[in-house]
């Protein structure tokens, strides 16, 4: 069985467990709707309305309250100098079609049931997520500043602690004999 319906100022075909995204309606998120704005209902009997049947309900959920993509509206005028450049989200309803009542009262439901999102709560959490993950990465980075300043001051300790021989010294043990060897080298 499925059911023509009006909302918003267009028509839908549904069927018992579709979706269907119509114009933003108030109704709050997982809230059950009755529609009766129902032109036609088909299946094994025809009722047509003139122009609504009447005693005709389509039941459905709301299970998203959001808006769709990002549409691009440009104008321009050729030669004039004229540039306008704007973005629109539309807001839609996603709704579930839970059952069909006919003026007969015969009901035919869906085998599926709803599944409800709440958009909104879910970007909130996403970016809560982005946040403390942001905030985790600054701590890690600050006690990784604080072992190397650790250990730079420790290597600091340890060298003050250990006096080594100074470079004069070096310079002129080891220097004397290389000097020598060139020469001889040289020579030969």
């Amino acid at each position: 069985m499925y059911a023509i319906i009006q909302t918003g100022g267009k028509q839908y075909r549904v069927q018992p467990g579709d979706r269907l995204k119509v114009e933003k309606l108030t109704d709050a998120l997982g809230a059950e709707v009755k529609l009766t704005d129902v032109l036609m209902i088909g299946g094994e009997a025809t009722h047509v309305g003139q122009p609504l049947v009447k005693n005709a309900i389509v039941t459905v959920i709301v299970t998203k309250q959001t808006k769709d993509k990002k549409v691009i509206v440009f104008k321009k005028n050729r030669r004039k100098g004229y540039r306008r450049f704007k973005t629109h989200r539309q807001p839609y309803t996603e709704l579930f079609v839970t059952s069909i009542t006919t003026p007969d009262g015969k009901v035919t439901k869906a085998e599926t049931s709803a599944r409800v999102l709440d958009v909104d709560q879910m970007r909130i959490d996403r970016v809560e997520a982005k946040v403390a993950a942001k905030n985790e990465v600054r701590e890690d980075k600050g006690k990784r500043e604080e072992k190397k300043a650790a250990k730079t001051v420790a290597k600091k300790v340890v060298k003050k602690a250990a006096p080594k021989k100074t470079a004069k010294k070096v310079a002129k043990k080891g220097g004397a004999k290389k000097k020598t060897a060139k020469k001889t080298a040289k020579k030969a």
